[in-house]
């Protein structure tokens, strides 16, 4: 069963107090007193906020707290007063979590085992639980839940590219953005930026689906083909992709195939701490091409001039704004 979250093993006290808070936040009579101390508990150390968002994490995943459980809690003006913590609602919280999730795996609600990764400044090589490889580009998170029905990937940011083993009784799906793909064992890739979700499908067969709540409308890709969906998407767009560019970034590379500025943009920003914009209508269609390093993708900004009849400038928030002419900023 999935264990409580890791704590420092010389304060298992955090631990207990962050499941205390946890199991006292969501109960009705919930006082704004004890908002205010939970927040002064909180901010008192980082290693409070930590237990208790990864307790929150796991509760949630359990679909056993609503889904609107507050993560972080601010602080409310409200008078201040010593709370003592029920040491009864501790004692039963360890008493109830291995029954709770006994039942909760038999009803598909809690995984038996549960992982998150991110990639960071390189590309990340992973296994989850199941056996499944999976390669994560630069700046990227995931997590793996194992159901007893089902094998659960939520891409929250970024791209990966999954090489799932196959068990047909067991499906996986990846979450990302607001749709969903839906797998017994293949070969694909999976790129979010913003609201936008491209899957590209390099083996196998894979199901698309565009908005959650509307499962009934899928889309099904074979190989060489492309899934792209937003979250206004009811029904994916596919089309055909070229499996060497969308995958070059496995290789450190970004190939851009003489494609608009508007089409590039999205595939520059990702290796970008600051995102670039375009200034007016005539950029959008000025075309691009070449292979780039993903680690200096700056490098390819600042030449876009030399290349293309643009300026670059910044706007107030300090990011680079490509325009057809100078602009000048106050």
């Amino acid at each position: 069963m999935l264990s409580p979250p890791a704590s420092d093993p010389s304060n298992d006290r955090v631990s207990d107090e962050a499941a205390n808070w946890c199991m006292r936040v969501n109960e009705p009579d919930f006082t704004e007193q004890e908002r205010d101390q939970l927040h002064r508990w909180l901010s008192s150390d980082p290693a409070h906020q930590r237990e208790y968002d990864a307790m929150l994490e796991i509760w949630t995943i359990s679909e056993f707290l609503p889904a609107d459980a507050p993560a972080h809690i601010a602080p409310a003006p409200a008078p201040r007063r010593t709370y003592k913590r029920p040491l009864m609602a501790a004692a039963a919280l360890v008493l109830a979590l291995p029954l709770a999730g006994l039942l909760g795996w038999q009803l598909n609600l809690i995984p038996d085992s549960y992982q998150r990764f991110e990639s960071g400044s390189s590309v990340r090589d992973i296994t989850l639980a199941d056996g499944s490889h999976v390669q994560m580009n630069l700046g990227s998170q995931l997590s793996f839940a194992n159901f007893k029905d089902r094998r659960s990937v939520t891409l929250g940011k970024g791209e990966a590219y999954f090489e799932v083993q196959h068990d047909a009784s067991h499906p996986f799906l990846v979450n990302a953005g607001k749709g969903q793909v839906r797998v017994t064992g293949t070969h694909f890739n999976v790129w979010t930026y913003e609201d936008q979700v491209v899957v590209t499908l390099t083996q196998g067969s894979v199901q698309v689906m565009g908005n959650r709540n509307q499962p009934d409308q899928l889309a099904y890709l074979s190989p060489g083909m492309q899934a792209r969906y937003d979250a206004r998407s009811l029904v994916p767009d596919v089309s055909a992709a070229s499996a060497n560019e969308v995958l070059a970034w496995r290789d450190g590379k970004l190939i851009l195939d003489d494609i608009p500025l508007s089409e590039a943009l999205p595939q520059i920003n990702r290796y970008l701490d600051k995102p670039i914009h375009l200034g007016d209508r005539a950029t959008n269609q000025l075309r691009i091409g070449g292979i780039y390093n993903t680690r200096n993708i700056s490098g390819l900004v600042q030449a876009l001039p030399k290349v293309l009849p643009v300026y670059l400038s910044r706007n107030d928030e300090g990011e680079t704004v490509i325009s057809s002419k100078p602009r000048y900023v106050k």
